[in-house]
């Protein structure tokens, strides 16, 4: 099996495991993983669920998007995930997800609160979130993650107001693992300010 092959398996994995973990539903959400190159990356395709995510569901494209192996269209994300790679070379993946309680906190708050010990041992910075104003990340809106992650190089995840997590990691399953863990201390913060306590 070749480092691509074991990629692609790594991305199905981590896709089915969002999926069956519930932090994406439907047929949103796209995973990506930056190619030995360092130049290309394979990407979700466009319309496909998670849930059926399979090693051959991926294409491979340049980091501007640029289709180079694979039928059908890439994630309207792609270009999200290519100028992650070209901004964070610490970064070999990145998941992004729909996840519901990420969504409703991002209204609430410029910053996710690490409520638990769990997320404060885990996650060694901040989770900001980033009012982008679009259902994807344009070249326009660009300029604004960009900031993010140039201003603290040590976050691993933001939340896009109304559109939900970013994780990027070094792996697709730690990437998914947190991307899971940001959901869940979501979920707790969301819960502890409907008790009274936030």
């Amino acid at each position: 099996m070749t480092d691509v092959d074991e990629l692609r398996e790594q991305l199905a994995v981590a896709s089915g495991r969002a999926y069956t973990r519930g932090i994406q539903t439907g047929n949103g959400g796209n995973v990506s993983a930056r190619l030995p190159d360092g130049r290309s990356m394979l990407v979700t395709a466009s319309g496909g669920s998670f849930g059926d995510c399979r090693p051959e569901s991926f294409l491979t494209t340049d980091l501007d998007g640029t289709v180079r192996e694979g039928k059908g269209k890439p994630t309207r994300e792609t270009y999200m995930h290519g100028h992650i790679y070209q901004c964070r070379p610490d970064v070999s993946a990145v998941v992004h997800v729909h996840a519901p309680y990420a969504i409703a906190m991002a209204h609430a708050v410029s910053q996710l609160p690490l409520v638990t010990w769990h997320s404060r041992l885990k996650i060694p910075g901040s989770i900001p979130v980033l009012d982008v104003q679009s259902p994807m990340v344009r070249p326009s809106d660009w300029p604004i993650v960009e900031r993010c992650l140039l201003a603290e190089p040590h976050v691993d995840a933001f939340i896009l107001r109304d559109h939900g997590i970013v994780a990027m990691a070094q792996s697709p399953d730690n990437a998914e693992h947190l991307a899971e863990l940001v959901e869940e201390t979501a979920q707790i913060a969301f819960l502890t300010h409907m008790a009274g306590r936030g």
